[in-house]
């Protein structure tokens, strides 16, 4: 039989996803700052897009207990503008501020537009220098030490290039940075966690031997080997223990004390709230849904001038689907994420009323089939979204936890509310009775958690909880148990 080559003709269907699906989808995954900045250059690049007002009740649904529907009008609006019925004395006192701020928007000033400036770290240091008495070439040498200070305070150069990059002798480095050394806050321009330790200990008059040899082996006061730290110092156990109080008083990183930046703070994407004839009320935060409009007339007037130009009328085209799509997706992107939220609050009604005590077990799958969508969607929509409930704000994420069996054959506990019992437990402890992973894996069985030892120890150990043997050298010295200073050795300071 000859082999000859054959031209077929075939039908095949197959799903293929377009660049706006894909954008659509990559649209869910973005933090409230991203959107803002990805809607932001949607409005530079198409003329057709104009920004709405946020004045608008927020997108809402309300979960009650009973059958009974809640009124939509009882929530409450945020007023950010005087109305008419306000004095025209306030009136005046609004305009009066609009017109004295360099606002040409005429729009409200943001209140972080009258805060006083934080001072960092450098202007303080600055400031210093400039008030200290030295010679030029020292000046100069205080500079270039300043110019390498970190945020939290510790001095990073090499003084060895610095003395040759500047051509001055290494004795007058070291002079200077002794001299920079004892500037406030103490502690300031040290090079390890001991030196920075030492630097304090010394302005306070009690830098003694014994406490020289705290400060050498700091590894072993983050191990609490005190045993071994009593021979060292050659101090008993009341000596040892005052001095461990002294380091604690010390501040680690004198720098992190001045702001470097505007406070960072997590805006909540979803709001719950009790409703007032019971349940819960779910709804998005309007500030961080971006409203887009599509401005009709424009569109309508430069069409009449583009008949002619087959060019421009595609170009005028694109643009108007390009806004549609976004104006289309902003809105799915806010019902899917309402939606989302709504089921997490169904099913994690129990934590909302009485605690992380009572977080149930879930999983993406759960939700997803409750909503009717895929997995792959829930997961975009929890990421980097954020929930302000009664009992703080958490992001969405924090909701899915690993369920853990029970012993008596009810339900599933989350893994979550294990860690929080495994705390609880060793927060009960007292000095004489100090329970060991094991101890503490039959408490949970007895309380119906069925949970092996290996897993309270991952548990304690991701909650940086000391182990029963450090816990015990902690409680005989009467220290706090929750507090493992200092958290890091003197080459880890800059973490």
């Amino acid at each position: 039989m000859l082999s000859s080559a054959r031209l077929l003709q075939r039908q095949k269907q197959s799903m293929v996803a377009s660049p706006q699906l894909i954008e659509s989808i990559r649209l869910l995954q973005l933090a409230r700052a991203e959107l803002h900045q990805f809607v932001e250059q949607e409005l530079e690049k198409n003329p057709l897009l104009e920004p709405a007002s946020n004045d608008g009740e927020a997108l809402g649904d309300v979960l009650p207990n009973s059958g009974e529907d809640q009124d939509p009008d009882a929530r409450e609006k945020d007023i950010d503008r005087p109305t008419s019925a306000e004095s025209p004395e306030r009136l005046g006192e609004w305009k009066s501020v609009r017109n004295t701020t360099n606002n040409p928007t005429g729009s409200r000033p943001a209140l972080e537009d009258f805060a006083a400036c934080t001072e960092t770290l450098h202007d303080h240091v600055a400031r210093q220098i400039a008030l200290t008495a030295f010679a030029p070439q020292e000046r100069l040498i205080a500079g270039e030490l300043a110019a390498h200070l970190e945020e939290t305070g510790y001095l990073q150069v090499d003084l060895l290039e610095l003395t040759r990059r500047l051509n001055v002798r290494e004795t007058d480095v070291e002079r200077v940075l002794a001299a920079l050394q004892n500037f406030d806050p103490p502690g300031l321009f040290a090079r390890t966690l001991s030196e920075c330790l030492e630097i304090q200990l010394c302005q306070r008059d009690r830098f003694d031997p014994a406490m020289a040899a705290l400060v050498a082996n700091l590894e072993m006061l983050a191990r609490r080997d005190f045993e071994a730290l009593k021979q060292h110092c050659c101090v008993d156990e009341d000596d040892l223990l005052e001095m461990v109080h002294e380091i604690r008083a010390l501040d680690p990183k004198p720098g992190n004390r001045f702001q470097s930046g505007a406070p960072e703070s997590i805006i909540p994407d979803v709001r719950v709230t009790h409703s007032p004839g019971g349940g819960w009320q779910i709804e998005l935060d309007p500030d961080a849904l971006p409203k887009v409009l599509i401005n009709q007339t424009y569109f309508a007037e430069v069409s009449r001038h583009t008949v002619q130009n087959s060019k421009d009328q595609a170009f005028l085209n694109e643009c108007l689907q390009n806004a549609n799509w976004l104006i289309r997706s902003l809105d799915q992107r806010a019902k899917t994420i309402l939606k989302v939220a709504a089921e997490i609050v169904r099913q994690q009604d129990a934590f909302l009323e009485h605690g992380v005590a009572h977080l149930r077990p879930l999983n993406l799958k759960t939700v997803a089939d409750a909503i009717n969508v895929h997995e792959s969607t829930v997961s975009r929509v929890t990421s980097n979204k954020y929930m302000l409930t009664p009992r703080g704000v958490f992001e969405l994420k924090y909701f899915f936890t690993v369920a853990i069996a029970s012993c008596q054959g009810g339900d599933a506990h989350s893994a979550e509310a294990v860690r929080h019992r495994i705390k609880a437990i060793i927060a009960q402890e007292s000095p004489g009775d100090v329970l060991s992973d094991d101890d503490i894996a039959v408490q949970l069985k007895e309380t119906g958690i069925n949970v092996a030892r290996r897993t309270v120890t991952k548990y304690r150990e991701a909650m940086n909880i000391p182990s029963s043997v450090q816990r015990r050298r902690e409680k005989r010295l009467r220290l706090n148990g929750d507090q493992a200073w200092p958290p890091h050795t003197p080459d880890e300071h800059a973490s």
